[in-house]
């Protein structure tokens, strides 16, 4: 193994040429081999650039050489060719050779083109240059749009390439797809393109090829406002303050007309708004009442700058939300339970989005549409190969090439853990060991819901995770970087993420007499409150809902009410800086939206944050560059989702090069996303639903016949009347091992670069006081109190004795465990279960047996009950 591999795994300058890249072998992995010459452009589905895990089970590496990477066999098609990658290749090669030619009179480009290039290629830029990427995609789209099209035959079959494919796919518009890694800049890209096309369109009016006028869409409000520096009168404006244009063009630039929006806007609003008894009444036997905008009508509304313009361009952002689904498929009936959520909630966003710049080609036209993705990939439901390539993609610049460019973070997965005989390291795939056990309850049910019951496997991940944080954490501090990193943890639902907030940054449990427990963080940099449960002033720990945020609507009522006091300390926080009129004027959404976005930012609303608990996805475009780690607590049906979730720790925290001209490295650790996945793509074949009878209750017709029951998770005896005793035995024994509490020592590695070990060794700090003292409360609370009961507090003297008695001799830490995992609530309800029977044992059998009920779900329905027979 080479020092290199480890201590320098960034080969190539971001500003130039990529000429080296680490070779990979058939399976995806580094051969620590460098090859002196450009990677490829090589995909059909999506490939991460992965480490394996180091324990495999037998014959399990011969299957995924059968499944390779680029096998295209039986999923291409007349209509879909799924292996573009002699096609980007080609294109490639075409581009370096016009780029190579010294004389810019051999460029076939407009003279004002032609000073664009070099300015991009050879301008001393005062403060950020653009990347070799960001200009190979623009130079990309000149090529196709001025080189080729005034060529030979050969050149021109790459204009017929992208035509056909578009009149397959999307047969009112004309697409071209750039891909750029995550952290890659594409808002830069889009300026360029912008700049490209203004400048031509002012000194060249008669020509079609430019255009003053673009829509630029984006998938929500995070990345529609961030956008904003394309505007070339913004303060912020990247042509200016970016000198992405020579400063005797920036007057040219006044006189582009740029609308930048969201494609939630395209829906079709109603003009008038009806109460549904007013609307019956005005509607009486007539037609239905039509209130909803006509498609002029929303075009006024969405981008009235634009409407006298023709031919204008449209950029889409994240376009990989962007499809029109293929025809005469029923790929979304094909799924089940989520995955036919997801596909159908996919399906209408690409509906919605696409028809909306459809209607734009029919009303005033659309010039092309440039679609801008780090992953510009079929998404499941679409009826193409899920994974697979838009094939009007023309350029590639892939996270291995941005990795080995140091352009982005290089994220490191568990490889290895001390868990013997496993296949996988547990925290690869987290969720495989935790969904049954975690709450299936959606939006707005997490109150009855207890944080400190999570799986003992997330908590130990948690730990593990946080104590290499806790490192990161101090070498930041102690380098002056005056911001902190960034912990980031996504969750499946909402109450789950609720769950998780609370149990990282403390909470109140209410009891049945409305009296407040305080229960303080369990991960001590994260808490939003002091030791005397008196919140912070400005919290460490935000709770997210990103969907909510990004549609502009209002909040859910049911989050609304979880993330309360971070919403009032916020807005306390806005009226200290602003006054009291800008506090009470800016909505829940906004507030939220504005902290978010300004995560990882000196002076900022978001400054404080430290960890980020995000429902579902975190938001495409969040340009933070402080994330550091990264925690999945969801299923991860996909490769595409994994890239998508782990994109959002890439963006680099710096960008100094170092004395030979490059980047350092920089590193982003990431649990519970397990980027292993040995299908090759397909497309879904339906599958005819079988005749079965259902059996679940009848609502609301029968509600009055609903059964209601206990759910019970145990018993225990009562407590004597004198003096507290137990009898241990063999049976009292609890071995906290690896594979009880999960792996104590994990190994994260990424494809390139160094190691780290992830371990719990920090629990070893907690005192066993401290430990003592809260597995005697968990004993006293959950084991010998009843609901609605006090806490028999009078006893805790006794319990303590007990307690001390079965930890210095029934306790056993193998393997890097620590006495402190006690205080995980599964672990702890085994460890009072043992002490409890020891008690029962000494007791005797002449007191009467009390029910414990489930802590998660203490009542059960009939209402739930839902069953299918054949």
């Amino acid at each position: 193994m080479t020092d290199q591999f480890f201590e320098k795994p960034i080969l190539n300058s971001p500003y130039d040429y990529p000429s080296q890249h680490w070779e990979l072998d058939e399976k995806g992995q580094p051969t620590q081999k460098i090859l002196q010459q450009r990677r490829p452009a090589e995909f059909v589905s999506l490939v991460a650039p992965i480490p394996k895990p180091k324990k495999r089970r037998q014959g399990q590496d011969d299957e995924q050489q059968t499944l390779a990477p680029y096998d295209t066999a039986g999923i291409s098609d007349e209509q879909q060719k799924y292996d573009l990658s002699l096609f980007i290749n080609s294109v490639r090669e075409k581009v370096n050779a016009w780029r190579r030619l010294p004389n810019p009179v051999d460029w076939k480009v407009t003279p004002e083109t032609a000073r664009l290039l070099q300015h991009w290629r050879h301008h001393k830029f005062q403060s950020k240059r653009p990347f070799f990427c960001q200009v190979e995609a623009v130079e990309t789209a000149i090529w196709l749009a001025e080189v080729a099209s005034s060529s030979g035959k050969k050149e021109k079959a790459f204009l017929e390439h992208v035509v056909t494919v578009n009149q397959a796919a999307n047969p009112e518009l004309l697409r071209v797809a750039l891909k750029l890694a995550t952290g890659a800049g594409k808002t830069t890209v889009m300026s360029m393109l912008i700049a490209w096309q203004v400048v031509n369109a002012v000194r060249h009016p008669q020509s079609s090829r430019y255009t003053r006028g673009f829509l630029i869409v984006a998938p929500g409000i995070t990345i529609r406002d961030r956008l904003r520096v394309l505007q070339p009168n913004d303060p912020n404006s990247y042509y200016a303050e970016r000198e992405l244009v020579p400063n005797d063009m920036l007057a040219d630039l006044q006189k582009a007309k740029i609308v930048i929006t969201n494609y939630h806007a395209f829906k079709l609003r109603e003009r008038v708004k009806l109460a549904s008894g007013t609307r019956k009444l005005i509607q009486g036997r007539g037609p239905e009442l039509n209130t909803l905008e006509t498609e002029g009508q929303m075009l006024q509304r969405v981008m009235p700058e634009l409407m006298g313009m023709k031919n204008i361009l449209v950029l889409n952002d994240e376009a990989h939300h962007c499809y029109r689904e293929k025809p005469d498929t029923d790929d979304e009936n094909s799924l089940k339970g989520d995955d036919k959520k997801e596909a159908k909630k996919n399906n209408e966003a690409a509906r919605l989005w696409i028809s909306g710049i459809e209607i734009i080609k029919r009303k005033i036209g659309v010039q092309k549409v440039y679609d801008l993705s780090a992953t510009p990939f079929f998404l499941r439901g679409s009826g193409y190969a899920e994974g697979t390539l838009f094939p009007w993609t023309v350029s590639d610049f892939s996270l291995m090439d941005a990795i080995e460019c140091g352009i982005v973070k290089l994220p490191r997965v568990p490889v290895a853990d001390n868990i013997p005989g496993g296949e996988m390291p547990k925290f690869r795939e987290l969720w495989k060991h935790i969904s049954k056990r975690m709450p299936k309850k959606g939006r707005g049910k997490a109150k009855v819901l207890d944080p400190l019951s999570l799986p003992t496997e997330l908590q130990t991940a948690l730990d593990a995770l946080y104590g290499h944080y806790e490192k990161t954490y101090q070498i930041w501090k102690e380098q002056n970087i005056g911001i902190p990193p960034v912990f980031i943890v996504v969750c499946n639902n909402t109450s789950t993420s609720k769950l998780v907030h609370d149990y990282i940054a403390g909470f109140f449990q209410e009891g049945e007499d409305e009296s407040r427990t305080f229960n303080a963080g369990r991960l001590e940099l994260f808490r939003n409150y002091d030791e005397y449960g008196e919140r912070l002033a400005r919290p460490r720990t935000l709770l997210i809902d990103s969907e909510q945020l990004e549609s502009g609507e209002s909040l859910d009522k049911g989050f609304r009410a979880m993330a309360a006091d971070e919403i009032d300390r916020f807005r306390y926080e806005i009226g200290q800086r602003d006054g009291g009129v800008a506090a009470a004027k800016i909505t829940d959404q906004d507030l939220l939206r504005e902290v978010m976005n300004t995560v990882g930012e000196k002076g900022k609303l978001g400054e404080s944050i430290r960890c980020v608990v995000s429902v579902s996805m975190l938001t495409e475009g969040w340009d933070c560059n402080t994330v550091t780690h990264v925690l999945g607590v969801r299923a991860f049906g996909t490769q595409l989702l994994c890239e998508q979730v782990i994109g959002r720790a890439l963006r680099r925290q710096s960008y100094e090069l170092n004395e030979e001209g490059k980047f350092h490295v920089e590193y982003a650790d990431v649990l519970g996303i397990p980027f292993d996945f040995t299908a090759k793509p397909m497309v879904a074949k339906p599958v005819p639903p079988r005749q079965t009878v259902a059996v679940k209750a009848v609502r609301p017709d029968r509600d009055g016949l609903e059964i209601r029951f206990p759910r019970v998770e145990g018993y225990r005896v009562e407590l004597p009347d004198t003096r507290i005793t137990a009898s241990f035995s063999e049976d009292s024994v609890l071995e906290l091992t690896p594979n009880l509490v999960g792996p104590s020592t994990t190994r994260n590695e990424g494809i390139i670069g160094k190691g780290v070990d992830l371990t719990v060794e920090h629990l070893k700090e907690m005192r066993e006081s401290t430990v003592l003292f809260e597995l005697t409360k968990h004993l006293i609370y959950n084991q010998y109190r009843e609901v609605g009961e006090e806490p028999k507090l009078n006893l805790f003297g006794q319990f303590k004795r007990v307690t001390r008695q079965w930890m210095k001799g029934y306790l056993r830490c193998i393997g890097g465990t620590y006495p402190a995992q006690l205080c995980y609530k599964e672990i702890a309800d085994m460890a009072c279960e043992r002490i409890k029977n020891a008690i029962t044992e000494a007791t005797g059998d002449d007191k009467p047996v009390k029910a414990i009920l489930d802590a998660y779900n203490p009542v059960g329905s009939t209402v739930h009950v839902k069953l299918y027979y054949l």
